[in-house]
């Protein structure tokens, strides 16, 4: 995980050695995700959105990309009543339930099983957190389902958006990756230009956005 963090391994490591350790299922699923190169969160950006749950007392979360359910279920233990979350591969999507049962969290976790952009019109839940960790390439595509459910004062989490710091800059764009890097380019410019939305990039992981759905402005009499 560590290969796809845009900080000095110096600031990764201390960073990951001042969080606390995570036991039984939790870890349990790190070292499966480690040995069979699944994508999960990284330690601390996992951390920021356990953080973030308990900071907002968020109960309603949409996960787009689920994985094994490693950060749903971290959600869920951070204090989220009901998750939904989307995962695309079938295999994964039975690992998660497998996962989410051993946590206990069943009744509040629930998996979509599909392609994001075919599940996503389909929901119409109101969210406190939207979390996209999904195909970097199709966040745009997902954002205008994302906007008509997040709650106004809600948060939407991008995750992956400087993408191994390629986004930030050319020098470091590997010729596969270009089309990839104009749409979080676009992405980004789109968030931060948004009259809906106030967002940061946190330059944690490998790159987080945090977009607040603001409350809309009623034109003058």
């Amino acid at each position: 995980m560590i290969d796809d963090n845009i900080n000095h391994e110096y600031i990764i490591r201390y960073l990951r050695d001042i969080l606390p350790k995570r036991e039984g299922l939790l870890k349990e699923m790190e070292d499966y995700a480690a040995a069979h190169d699944v994508p999960i969160s990284q330690p601390e950006t996992m951390r920021l959105l356990e953080v973030l749950t308990e900071l907002t007392k968020a109960q309603n979360i949409l996960e787009v990309g689920c994985a094994i359910g490693y950060s749903a279920i971290c959600m869920a233990q951070a204090g989220a009543e009901n998750i939904d979350t989307i995962e695309i591969s079938e295999e994964m999507a039975k690992l998660a339930e497998e996962n989410i049962k051993k946590a206990g969290l069943s009744a509040r976790i629930h998996i979509h099983p599909g392609d994001a952009k075919e599940i996503l019109p389909t929901l119409d839940g109101q969210y406190d957190i939207i979390f996209v960790d999904a195909a970097k390439a199709q966040y745009g595509e997902f954002f205008p389902h994302c906007m008509r459910m997040l709650k106004t004062g809600g948060l939407l989490v991008s995750d992956n958006v400087l993408y191994k710091g390629m986004t930030a800059t050319d020098e470091l764009m590997q010729r596969r990756k270009i089309t990839i890097i104009k749409r979080l380019r676009n992405y980004l410019s789109m968030l931060s230009s948004h009259n809906e939305l106030s967002t940061t990039v946190l330059p944690i992981g490998d790159g987080v956005a945090l977009s607040v759905h603001k409350k809309k402005e009623l034109p003058n009499d």
